[in-house]
């Protein structure tokens, strides 16, 4: 079976703060750590009063120090945002504290509005240079060559895996052709998983990181003791999803006992269909539908989402997928 792991967008729950959400984020990445789980990522995200992980790079030392052996890293960082040299230095740091257990996952889109980005200093023609930014700053965390003017310090030399993130054809094309790992966001942009998987691994050439293609999938997927309290907790997911598709974003709210009296049918159909790579049931449900996920994927590592609003259910749902994962089976 494939590893698992954990992508935390640090939900700040309604009624809570984000030093709430912080403190969930810890513990839950310290169960994970016991539970079996390989990587521990955050994403960054910008004006989103749900999200505490704006300043990704910080959220990841806070875990990596209260952590001992999970990776942990970005899923990721919106490279667009900000100059290879500061993200070099970032990352170098990261690495320098906590060796061998820090990854960096790039994103192209900025992961805001365009009133935000102006506040963040950035142009929005700056993911056009994506790919160029990309290469900078592989260099940067490379070895330091002859000559070479500029170093990130610290940084230079720590050759920080590096993954491409996406959620449609270019991301897998520009991952395949510097031969780094593509993790794909099939958890919130599912539409063209299946083409960009074969457009990755098709292209690929192998480099100095990485001799041969490997994806990284994700999937929400929330587990109960039974079908029904499932599909309650992921309810929270749905409101959100549903808010979002009305520009009403907010804090994670609490499930309800009746979803379809939350959204309208466009809303429905809009959000089920951005949530097509959902696994929401009980143990035996999870297991028969992350198995033809995986089926489908061929995936080498699956990356779980959990927006659920009750941490302690949040905790069970992980514990329950660790407890599954010696049981799966996936045909290859």
């Amino acid at each position: 079976m494939p590893p698992f792991s954990v992508l935390d967008l640090a939900h700040i729950v309604q009624g809570a703060t984000p030093a709430d959400a912080l403190r969930n984020t810890l513990d839950l990445a310290q169960h994970a750590e016991r539970w079996g789980y390989s990587r521990y990522w955050l994403a960054e995200h910008h004006n989103m009063v749900g999200i505490a992980s704006a300043a990704t790079a910080v959220v990841i030392g806070h875990v990596a120090g209260g952590t001992k052996t999970i990776r942990v890293g970005a899923g990721g960082i919106m490279l667009p945002n900000h100059s290879p040299m500061v993200i070099a230095e970032q990352f170098g740091t990261l690495e320098s504290l906590y060796p061998g257990r820090i990854d960096l996952g790039l994103g192209r889109a900025p992961g805001t509005d365009q009133r935000t980005l102006r506040a963040l200093r950035r142009d929005p023609g700056n993911a056009e240079n994506f790919p160029q930014d990309v290469v900078e700053l592989q260099a940067l965390l490379g070895p330091v060559q002859p000559g070479q003017a500029v170093q990130a310090v610290p940084g230079s030399g720590t050759q920080v895996p590096l993954w491409i993130l996406g959620s449609s054809l270019f991301g897998a094309q520009f991952a395949a052709m510097l031969g780094l790992p593509y993790a794909f966001a099939s958890h919130f942009a599912p539409d063209a998983l299946m083409p960009a998987l074969k457009v990755y691994r098709s292209g690929f050439k192998p480099s100095a990181q990485l001799a041969q293609p490997y994806v990284m999938v994700g999937v929400n997927i929330v587990a109960a003791e039974t079908d029904a309290a499932a599909r309650r907790l992921f309810t929270s997911t749905q409101q959100s999803f549903a808010n979002l598709v009305r520009g009403t974003r907010g804090q994670l709210p609490p499930p309800i006992d009746d979803i379809e009296s939350y959204w309208s049918p466009a809303e429905k159909a809009q959000v089920s269909g951005m949530l097509k790579y959902a696994v929401v049931g009980s143990p035996a449900t999870v297991q028969r539908g992350l198995g033809a996920f995986l089926d489908q994927t061929q995936a080498d590592e699956v990356m779980v989402v959990s927006a659920i609003y009750d941490h302690a259910a949040r905790l069970r749902s992980y514990e329950i997928l660790a407890d599954l994962r010696g049981s799966l089976k996936r045909s290859d």
